[in-house]
């Protein structure tokens, strides 16, 4: 039987006091690949917010990576979070220090002590995104797709579940976009990580066609 990440019953989605989403049913499985897509404003980023547990769900019952969305408080979000990957559309790498210590920096804040295995996990997702050599240089003087893929390095340290990524290719160039793409499915094919995508690409989309759900009207709908 399939693993559930995700599990969404009857919720209802706030922003600032305002129902955004009402109603949301949603299941996603181990290793599948998901697309939110709608126009901004419609609730893609707080549906997310949610998964995350920066948006406190009180309405409805959700389960992320086994955690209950409910329950969760201060103490036990770090735990929910260490279980996830999350990857921006900015970046939000930090643009003082190298590659190798935006990385070292995630890793350590997250209990990491062993120093041998700190360094070998920072080899490995860099190698998983292409980046092997690059630890080195800073995250300024690297292109666009460059820092989104140390982004998503940096999402995959802790070998998380589940991957929420918001707009990744909202700021690259169409070819550097497949690449990023290319690169979100091999994760999802190869260590099971069921990812789900916010975008309002839909040239993406139609490129790399998966499951797709959309925001519209309040509600969250099964594309057929």
């Amino acid at each position: 039987m399939s693993e559930i990440v995700v599990q969404l019953e009857n919720v209802n989605i706030y922003q600032s006091g305002n129902l955004i989403l009402q109603d949301v049913n949603l299941n996603v499985q181990k290793g599948e690949f998901v697309y939110l897509v709608g126009k901004t404003g419609t609730g893609k980023s707080s549906l997310l917010k949610t998964l995350y547990g920066e948006v406190t769900l009180t309405e409805g019952n959700g389960k992320v990576v086994g955690f209950d969305l409910k329950e969760m408080d201060w103490k036990k979000l770090p735990f929910l979070r260490r279980n996830l990957g999350v990857v921006f559309q900015d970046f939000q790498l930090l643009t003082d220090r190298n590659v190798h210590e935006n990385l070292r920096f995630v890793l350590k804040a997250t209990g990491w002590e062993d120093e041998r295995l700190v360094e070998q996990k920072i080899e490995d997702v860099l190698a998983k995104v292409g980046l092997q050599n690059k630890g080195f240089k800073m995250t300024y003087e690297m292109s666009g797709g460059e820092q989104q893929r140390v982004d998503i390095a940096r999402a995959l340290l802790n070998s998380p579940k589940l991957i929420l990524a918001d707009e990744p290719t909202g700021s690259l160039d169409p070819e550097t976009s497949d690449e990023i793409m290319q690169l979100l499915f091999q994760i999802a094919k190869d260590d099971g990580t069921a990812i789900v995508m916010a975008t309002h690409d839909f040239m993406v989309v139609n490129k790399f066609p998966a499951r797709t759900l959309t925001t519209l009207g309040g509600r969250l709908n099964e594309q057929a």
